[in-house]
């Protein structure tokens, strides 16, 4: 006989969705607590705001327009408009950026609505209230928001904001906040593979190329300013925004401590990444990403959606673009491209933390799997400065991630979950 404690009915509160009516709220109003309590005792850690600053100073104040000239304290600005943009508001609202504590507070709202639109996500596909407990236990996420202010924290609130328009169907709206997040760091680039097979199998093909289209003019739009050949520089602009040959230093990498120093200057380590990257992206979208149009090759899928249904929708394989789907392709993605990454820093668990969780339950391994992977990857990314065991835990913790959101089970059998819109009451027992 099963101890009392186990019983179905004592264990409802953990392990039934209906629950987290009551869950949600009672957790945003411990974390708004908490973030007071850590902006009003915890010191203020300057990293890279001094360097925002000086950066929007030179674009706002001086009025340059040539990215070769808008540098600062720790380097060039190497971020599209919108960023520049973003922190010329924050610039002004925090007395030219010497109010830290304003912008604590700011940082701390925009940690409550991401945390919020997090938690509306996972409750769209079902998620147990375990699993939410999770999502405000995270040391590093409280850091990176409140004391370290980084540009990462508006990017990754981007990115929770599309996929909850994408699980409520608002494709084109996904794809313009996406590319909104696109402007303000390029990392939101990774997840771009798994947004065109969600826009084009959920929308259509026409729906997807206008969202593509509709994020790529967003950046030239805002870029406008720093390509008039007069005052700005359009090669430089987009050299510096969208730098992909970066070179990073080693002293900083989160993810490859444990490689050597050579190895990872190398041009074959990165050459290799890229490779690894592309090949892993290819058995996503093989195996999971094409699964709604039950389709077994790319070239059938462009044929299908851009000839046979010339451009619109299939209602049938739309209907299979469920929130479950949409979390799946876009949490994996973005877990791909983190595992590929040449160099991760610790403002980069932005993007990962939320994330975990998810995967991890998503493999089927139960909350003990779930519990002691978050667990060993949270204490990977506290450890400062990085050692090789704690880099190899963070590769590690990765590619497990990325392996559960493989074998993730199938989504088209998953009714629509209790959410927000639509619960049950939940037994009381």
């Amino acid at each position: 006989m099963a101890p009392s404690y186990l019983n179905p009915h004592r264990l409802a509160p953990l392990t039934n969705p209906s629950y987290n009516i009551y869950l949600v709220p009672a957790l945003l109003i411990f974390e708004a607590a908490f973030l007071s309590a850590i902006i009003l005792k915890v010191p203020y850690t300057e990293i890279d705001w001094a360097t925002y600053m000086v950066q929007v100073r030179k674009f706002l104040v001086d009025g340059e327009r040539n990215y070769a000239k808008i540098d600062g304290p720790s380097g060039p600005c190497v971020y599209p408009a919108v960023f520049l943009y973003l922190y010329s508001a924050l610039y002004s609202v925090t007395d030219q950026g010497q109010d830290i504590r304003t912008g604590q507070w700011i940082f701390a709202g925009v940690y409550l609505c991401v945390l919020a639109t997090t938690m509306m996500c996972y409750w769209k596909v079902g998620a147990p209230p375990w699993l939410m407990v999770l999502l405000v236990g995270s040391k590093r996420l409280h850091s990176l928001f409140v004391l370290r202010l980084f540009n990462d924290c508006w990017a990754v609130a981007c990115f929770w904001a599309t996929v909850w328009l994408l699980q409520r169907r608002k494709w084109e709206a996904g794809a313009l906040v996406w590319g909104a997040g696109v402007g303000i760091k390029m990392v939101l680039l990774l997840v771009a593979p798994a947004l065109a097979f969600i826009l084009v199998q959920g929308g259509g093909f026409f729906v997807g190329l206008f969202g593509g289209a509709a994020a790529v003019m967003l950046q030239v739009m805002t870029a406008v300013p720093f390509l008039d050949p007069k005052d700005g520089d359009a090669k430089m602009y987009f050299t510096r925004a969208f730098e992909f040959g970066r070179q990073f230093l080693y002293k900083w990498t989160v993810n490859w401590r444990f490689v050597s120093e050579e190895t990872f200057l190398s041009k074959g380590f990165q050459v290799g990444l890229l490779i690894l990257h592309v090949s892993i992206l290819l058995v996503f979208i093989y195996a999971k990403w094409m699964t709604p149009s039950r389709l077994s090759s790319v070239p059938q899928f462009l044929r299908k959606f851009a000839v046979q249904e010339k451009g619109a929708a299939d209602e049938d394989v739309s209907a299979r673009v469920t929130p479950t789907f949409v979390m799946d392709a876009m949490l994996g993605s973005m877990a791909v491209g983190l595992l590929c990454a040449r160099s991760l820093h610790y403002q980069f668990y932005a993007y990962l933390g939320w994330a975990s969780p998810y995967l991890l339950w998503r493999s089927g391994g139960g909350v003990w799997w779930v519990l002691i992977n978050w667990a060993v990857q949270e204490y990977a990314w506290l450890i400062f400065p990085q050692t090789e065991l704690g880099s190899m835990l963070v590769v590690f913790e990765l590619a497990i991630q990325v392996l559960s959101g493989l074998i993730a089970p199938p989504t088209d059998h998953i009714r629509p979950p209790t959410g927000p819109a639509r619960r049950s009451k939940p037994k009381v027992g």
